[in-house]
């Protein structure tokens, strides 16, 4: 198996590009450490690579993912979410607690939290959505990425149409979070839950606005026509 990480990291370093690398630093706040290799590219190094693994189980090959989190490479992360999600028919009840401990000890940028807790963890709620709750004990979570984490696993599924009361939920439980990335992040799962229930996100907007941050107010609002967003920001 270390050869397949070697092989990872060797094909990374041989696509890396200064430029690039210099360039992604720009929209990070907190220091990441990157190859410098486009993020399209490294999906298709993911892809690519993961035929190699057809024949291993699942507990391998989300070893080699835990070896590519715990390396604090943004690319390696992005191959680790990208080849765990690749097993998404294969998730069973107990790989939740593999996922969270992935999120709380490995991930240190919204970047790596978006692509692990979009489309892993997502998918995983969709099968179980049981343990939709348990994301309740991440948004009180001492570490920003887990908060974080609490409202964009639920992005995929709201885009289409679900989950709209536990979305509402973690919103309430992130409401006055004084992490501007966390804002952010409950804000954009509003905002994907107005794409099919407009009216009622523009209701939760409206009881909470004298409270809610204008950052979180105004990703949740994005999608809605002119007149509801002039009423969302009327002070």
């Amino acid at each position: 198996m270390n050869g397949i990480i070697a092989g990872i990291r060797a094909g990374l370093r041989d696509l890396a590009d200064e430029k690039t690398r210099e360039s992604g630093r720009r929209f990070f706040k907190e220091p990441v450490k990157l190859y410098g290799v486009k993020t399209a590219t490294v999906m298709k190094l993911a892809d690519r690579t993961f035929r190699e693994l057809v024949n291993m189980d699942k507990t391998a090959v989300f070893s080699l993912c835990e070896e590519l989190f715990s390396s604090g490479c943004m690319e390696e992360s992005f191959i680790a979410a990208r080849w765990s999600e690749k097993l998404h028919r294969q998730y069973e009840p107990d790989d939740f607690t593999v996922f969270e401990r992935w999120v709380d000890s490995y991930v240190t940028n919204w970047a790596s939290c978006d692509t692990l807790c979009n489309h892993t963890v997502g998918s995983f709620l969709e099968m179980f959505p049981e343990y939709i709750p348990r994301l309740t004990a991440w948004t009180q979570s001492e570490n920003r990425w887990m908060r974080r984490a609490a409202a964009v696993s639920l992005i995929v599924p709201a885009k289409r149409g679900l989950f709209l009361g536990e979305a509402f939920s973690i919103a309430d439980l992130l409401l006055t979070d004084d992490d501007d990335l966390v804002r952010k992040g409950y804000g954009w799962l509003l905002k994907e839950e107005s794409r099919r229930h407009q009216d009622e996100v523009l209701a939760f907007v409206l009881e909470r606005r004298e409270r809610m941050p204008r950052t979180a107010l105004r990703y949740a609002i994005e999608l809605m026509p002119p007149e509801k967003r002039r009423l969302a920001m009327a002070k």
